[in-house]
């Protein structure tokens, strides 16, 4: 079997975005996009080290385009602070009395929840925000606050 230039790289493109679906690798993605620029050369006739070059600046700069395009996102919160992946935070809550650790029950959603008071938020009670969920405890901050 003889495999031209071209097939090749189509080859290794389709083998690249097999391999991103696989693990969810969207750089891959940027590889495979090079490779097919180095496919698209050879159908233009370009030799061999031709190839290679336009395939490895294109997948390179791919991938460094994309690399500075997240790089300059802002960074989500954390998952235990972030309102995206847990609807709790921000939602507001009413505190009776705090115990001496910092920890107060708190009606919520129908049912008793453990709190605890988020660091450096003074120990009074009434109404408080959920800042953030740790496993089962609502982190709790004054609503004077937010």
């Amino acid at each position: 079997m003889d495999l031209s230039a071209s097939s090749f790289w189509w080859v290794a493109a389709g083998i690249a975005v097999a391999a991103e679906l696989a693990t969810g690798t969207f750089y891959l993605l940027m590889i495979a996009l090079g490779l097919a620029a180095a496919a698209v050369a050879a159908h233009l006739g370009l030799a061999g080290t031709a190839q290679v070059v336009v395939g490895a600046l294109v997948g390179g700069g791919a991938t460094a385009l994309w690399h500075w395009h997240r790089a300059s996102q802002p960074r989500p919160a954390p998952s235990r602070e972030n309102r995206d992946v847990n609807l709790d935070i921000g939602e507001r809550v009413h505190v009776t009395h705090w115990a001496a650790d910092r920890t107060a029950r708190v009606h919520y959603r129908g049912s008793g929840w453990t709190a605890r008071l988020q660091d450096g938020a003074d120990a009074a009670p009434g109404a408080h925000v959920v800042v953030a969920v740790e496993g089962n405890w609502l982190v709790l901050a004054p609503s004077a606050q937010h």
